[in-house]
């Protein structure tokens, strides 16, 4: 059952000193594998608009407000629990806002656009800026182990990671983070990712978060009710089960240490309403190929480039028929992988 390798990080920023996040991803881009797409297309799909992403939110945030609205009549009877369900399913959903303000893609308005990364990365417990380039690094170096700080499940399976559908074990590792760098110090790992000139950077937002976590519990002790923490923080807790069982279709089951997307991502196709609340991040090929496209033109990215791709998964069980069975033999061979077949034109 041991490891066969070391998942921690290791190699520091290296080739990130003195360059800011875009460079770094531009440095890297030509190593990996990129479908063929039209330049003058690529560049229309990949132009930032801020209609699609205020259209968004306005029914996020009024099914957001419903739901809260409910839970607060409701409360304390019995028929609040599914109000609050509805509210922590929606509140999750901020991972996906803050992952997309991350990119810089979600709006055209670039204030509007990092206002956004530090609100929804509070919802999340993602500190936006140890996020941001924590998820350059996830990008830069796709389940490269060793390397990306973003690998769900290593092998063998930490079964504790796997099954942390309700985020209590990463979410306790996010605030644990963020108390600490609160304080001005920066965790070993924020070190390997984030350049020397940006570690400031990190601890004003977090200690913006743990303020807000001080606030919270003193309105509960004033209160003497743990509601004003079933409205902010505890949300990301009982309602993130969505969230999780989406995140381990991207990357878990799949092949390590390879600079093809389509060997280490995974595309699966959702119904409407669960990919509204994705943020279309089931197209999962196409966004790592292509980080720069915003998340409402993945679908007709996706229409271009599926004929140079593996077949994509009709649905989440689709995708756990594929990815149970890859999990449960890493446990007895953690050489193994989900292999992805790809179309023989571009092999």
């Amino acid at each position: 059952m041991r490891a066969h390798r070391g998942y921690a990080l290791r190699g520091g920023v290296g080739d990130a000193v003195g360059l800011d996040r875009h460079e770094i991803e531009a440095r890297v881009e030509n190593a990996w594998f990129r479908c063929r797409v039209d330049r003058k297309e690529l560049k229309r799909l990949s132009a930032r608009r801020d209609g699609p992403a205020l259209r968004h939110f306005g029914l996020w945030a009024v099914l957001l407000g419903a739901a809260g609205a409910a839970a607060y009549v409701l409360w304390p009877s019995p028929w609040c629990v599914p109000a609050f369900l509805a509210y922590g399913v929606l509140y999750s959903m901020s991972d996906y806002h803050s992952h997309n303000a991350a990119h810089g893609t979600l709006f055209r308005t670039r204030w509007i656009n990092e206002a956004l990364l530090r609100v929804a990365g509070f919802m999340t417990l993602h500190e936006s800026h140890y996020w941001r380039w924590g998820h350059t690094r996830h990008h830069t170096e796709t389940i490269v182990v060793g390397r990306d700080p973003e690998i769900a499940t290593p092998r063998p399976p930490d079964w504790g990671a796997l099954l942390d559908f309700f985020f209590l074990k990463s979410g306790i590792v996010q605030i644990r983070n963020i108390v600490i760098h609160a304080a001005g110090i920066l965790t070993p790992q924020a070190k390997e990712f984030i350049p020397r000139s940006e570690w400031k950077r990190v601890v004003r937002p977090s200690r913006a978060y743990a303020a807000v976590f001080i606030a919270v519990i003193a309105a509960c002790a004033a209160t003497a009710s743990v509601l004003p923490a079933l409205f902010v923080v505890l949300p990301r807790f009982y309602g993130g089960f969505v969230a999780q069982l989406f995140n381990l279709t991207q990357h878990a089951g799949l092949a390590e240490n390879v600079r093809d997307h389509r060997l280490n991502s995974r595309t699966v196709i959702l119904n409407r309403v669960f990919s509204f609340l994705y943020m279309n991040t089931n197209y999962h090929i196409e966004h790592h190929m292509f980080p720069m496209v915003p998340f409402h033109a993945l679908p007709r990215l996706h229409a271009l480039i599926v004929d140079q791709c593996p077949p994509p998964h009709r649905g989440l069980i689709e995708a756990y028929r594929e990815i149970v069975p890859a999990l449960l033999r890493q446990r007895r061979d953690p050489t193994h992988h989900a292999a992805r077949p790809l179309p023989s034109l571009v092999v």
